[in-house]
């Protein structure tokens, strides 16, 4: 790889110049004034209240580990393997908050995969180079269990956790999260196998990096990707012409093509094709047990918009070899575990995106003066700080809500499931569809400076639109809350239970909710509802927010989200909150401190 060389920091020249060389007085123009500090070396963790009270409150408080507030914990205190994972999640922040971090992100980010089809002597190889940044994002990951790491571990909220750190994390570097994001959501679907769960699970979930073309079973831990969409079908994954032919022993033979593929240099695959019985799911190595390499061929990457760090490509089978996963004929079916659990982490990383980008505006208008006063003291940049901060706590709170059902439908809570299928499609569509314009916003608020690559600003904009595309656009994720409310009455009422502990203690909340009721019932029959979709996932999210924000945010938050977003004349404008309200508070409980 091109080797990288550290440019040392700027000096600021004595005043008095060189005594050889004098410079004339009131010259001095390179003297650099009124530009914030660097934001190097901040908690990504301890400085963000809302993840610490979230965690504090469902797990127990970190700086008072008796006091778990989950009735499930022992009365000890919270579950040691949870006391574990606090203590990495303190690490994981101190980390992404460093110079180290972000160096990687940049390296990352700037020398971009490089495919290599072939070796020198024409042999199929289909490697790709990625820069050694990218392998230490990874390797961080791995180590603090981001992947599938929480399906084997102990703990009374393995998901929740591990959705901080991922949360954490990315406001690090985005793109890397991909292949991490992939190996968590493959293991429900693999459950449907058992016996290749059994095998491989304990791979997937190992802390251990081991990149690279090897035999799966050779290496101390394997990462996991998904073929689905094709160049005819896109979502329409039943369009598939992938072929899959029984070899006449445990596995089946794959020919075809998959359009969209990312991480392809990852272990292990789901994928869906055409079997006899119809469209089914398949796990497919990419190197194969004797060594040799399976028909896994990567045609080209894609040149995309942002997150470049990950690679994502083309890629064509011949004659591959695969095992069935899941009944044949219920392809989607099996899949569906998959992306219920990335499309929790599009949320996440969206979270993330928003944070991120509040983090930098905040510290800029902390330490920017205009026209004679520090720019968020003005009124204005202050009521746009806070409309940001408010948006990033209300994303924040739903991505942990989801997580934390998730936690409890693995014990077996059929109420935190039904909820968890209805509020995912919804907050997938939101969060991910508001992320690109608050992103925006935060670049605003630093002006030019936000519009050079050095600001981060740039690659943080070119990273939000991705994931409200990934893992089902805005619009097919507003068709599966249709279908969630059309086939599974639990659902809603589930979400109702969920914002009803809200009940009585914000009047626009509470006709808020009204206003869904009455969206719903002039909707009729949700499978001819489509014109309506986008509405109703809008509002029902944008109420499943307020109501967390009600319940556990300080009244600052939740009065000001439930009033500039639910409130008479309430827009989705950014710097337009009503009156009256504690701006100042939301602002610097947003704004991050060093030390």
């Amino acid at each position: 790889m091109t080797s990288i060389h550290v440019l040392p920091e700027a000096r600021v020249p004595d005043p008095a110049g060189p005594s050889e060389a004098p410079v004339a007085s009131g010259h001095r123009t390179h003297e650099v004034t009124n530009q914030s500090p660097p934001l190097v070396g901040h908690d990504v963790f301890g400085a963000d209240a809302a993840l610490v009270e979230t965690l504090a409150r469902v797990v127990g408080d970190p700086g008072n580990p008796g006091n778990a507030r989950d009735p499930g914990d022992t009365a000890a205190g919270m579950h040691e393997a949870d006391r574990a994972r606090l203590g990495e999640l303190a690490e994981l922040g101190r980390l992404a908050g460093s110079q180290q971090a972000q160096t990687w992100a940049d390296q990352a980010n700037r020398f971009t995969p490089q495919l290599h089809t072939h070796d020198r002597f024409g042999h199929r190889v289909d490697e790709i180079e990625l820069h050694p940044a990218w392998h230490e994002l990874m390797g961080v990951a791995v180590r603090h269990g981001l992947h599938a790491a929480p399906w084997r571990e102990e703990g009374r909220h393995p998901h929740l956790l591990r959705a901080a750190g991922f949360y954490v994390w990315s406001q690090a570097e985005q793109g890397h999260g991909c292949p991490i994001s992939m190996t968590y959501a493959v293991v429900p679907a693999l459950r449907l196998q058992p016996e290749l769960a059994d095998r491989w699970e304990p791979l997937l979930a190992a802390r251990s990096y081991s990149p690279g073309s090897q035999p799966p079973h050779t290496k101390p831990g394997v990462l996991a990707g998904m073929g689905m969409t094709e160049k005819q079908g896109g979502s329409d994954v039943r369009a598939n012409t992938t072929t899959a032919t029984p070899d006449g022993s445990d596995g089946f033979r794959l020919t075809g093509h998959k359009w969209f593929t990312s991480a392809p240099m990852n272990d292990l695959f789901l994928v869906l094709a055409q079997a006899p019985g119809g469209l089914t799911c398949f796990l497919l190595p990419r190197v194969l047990p004797d060594g040799t390499l399976n028909s896994w061929r990567i045609q080209r990457l894609k040149d995309k918009l942002g997150n470049r760090s990950n690679p994502s490509g083309e890629v064509e089978m011949d004659q591959a070899w695969a095992q069935r996963v899941g009944p044949e004929g219920r392809g989607v079916a099996t899949i569906i575990e998959m992306v219920a659990a990335t499309r929790l982490d599009t949320v996440l990383g969206s979270a993330a995106l928003v944070r991120r980008a509040l983090t930098e505006a905040s510290w800029h208008a902390a330490h920017r003066r205009a026209f004679g006063t520090v720019l968020a003291d003005t009124p204005l940049m202050r009521s746009v700080l806070a409309d940001l901060a408010v948006e990033a706590e209300a994303a924040l709170a739903l991505g942990l809500r989801l997580a934390s059902a998730a936690d409890a439908a693995a014990r077996g809570d059929e109420q935190a499931r039904a909820l968890r299928r209805i509020a995912l499609p919804l907050s997938k569509y939101w969060v991910t569809k508001r992320a690109p314009t608050l992103v925006a916003e935060a670049m605003e608020c630093l002006g030019g400076n936000g519009y050079v690559e050095e600001s981060v600003l740039p690659r943080l904009l070119r990273e939000a639109p991705v994931n409200s595309i990934w893992e089902g656009s805005g619009s097919v994720n507003a068709l599966d809350l249709l279908r969630a409310l059309g086939k599974e009455p639990a659902a809603l009422d589930a979400w109702l239970a969920e914002v009803g502990l809200a009940r009585g203690a914000d009047r626009h909340l509470d006709n808020a909710v009204q206003a869904v009721l009455a969206l719903l019932a002039d909707m009729g029959d949700p499978s001819t509802a489509q014109a309506s979709a986008r509405r109703l996932a809008e509002q029902m999210a944008l109420v499943t927010q307020a109501a967390l924000l009600v319940q556990h945010a300080p009244h600052c938050v939740a009065d000001a989200f439930c009033a500039g977003r639910l409130g008479p004349g309430a827009t989705l404008t950014l710097g337009t909150l009503p009156r009256g309200l504690d701006l100042a508070g939301i602002v610097a409980r947003a704004t991050p401190t060093l030390g």
